[in-house]
């Protein structure tokens, strides 16, 4: 018969939590400020006339490794949202550091009020495996075809399986993005905008 504990876990109310660990209850936005950076890639899609298009994403994450798979949410209201969904297609830019005045307008600007790639002067490449371009001088990128996709609220999250991948591993330094869309390199260092 096997000997039981005398130990017990203690299990803290919520009120000797937050006094004992000086938490606070936050309101979303002051969560969300808190959890960042995060990293801030550019998705190149086609629009709905095969125009190419870059949008600055920061709800980017990987899914899987077999098979590859990364997800992108895309709120409803943006321009590249109606061309991802028709197109099927997607291509995850991680842009370099010197990329960052180039991110800021992609971020910033929609694709609705104009060439956001011209704009940004930004030049593409054809992908590998894709239509949709690749943006020269990133540091990765990862050629998506659109696998599942799930609304979630006010947001699309594509899923896509990756079927081509390029890069620059001499520019490693990609950017990462804070909840007041300030741009940081990996080394934490704000990147002027």
């Amino acid at each position: 018969m096997a000997k039981k504990s005398s130990r017990r876990l203690f299990i803290p109310s919520q009120d000797i939590f937050f006094r004992v660990f000086k938490m606070q209850n936050l309101k979303e936005s002051e969560a969300v400020a808190l959890s960042g950076p995060f990293p801030y890639v550019l998705v190149t899609s086609l629009d709905k006339n095969g125009r190419p298009n870059a949008m600055g994403v920061a709800w980017v994450t990987r899914t899987s490794f077999d098979p590859f798979l990364i997800l992108i949410s895309i709120d409803h209201r943006r321009y590249s949202y109606e061309g991802i969904k028709m197109h099927k297609e997607f291509v995850v830019n991680y842009p370099s550091i010197d990329q960052s005045d180039a991110a800021v307008i992609c971020g910033s600007k929609s694709g609705h009020d104009g060439d956001k790639i011209k704009l940004a002067g930004l030049k593409l490449v054809d992908s590998v495996s894709v239509k949709v371009p690749t943006i020269e001088g990133v540091t990765v990128a990862f050629e998506c075809e659109v696998v599942d996709q799930l609304e979630t609220g006010d947001h699309t999250v594509f899923v896509g399986k990756v079927v081509g991948t390029s890069g620059n591993p001499e520019k490693s330094r990609h950017l990462y993005v804070s909840s007041k869309f300030q741009l940081f390199g990996m080394d934490g260092n704000e990147v002027p905008a």
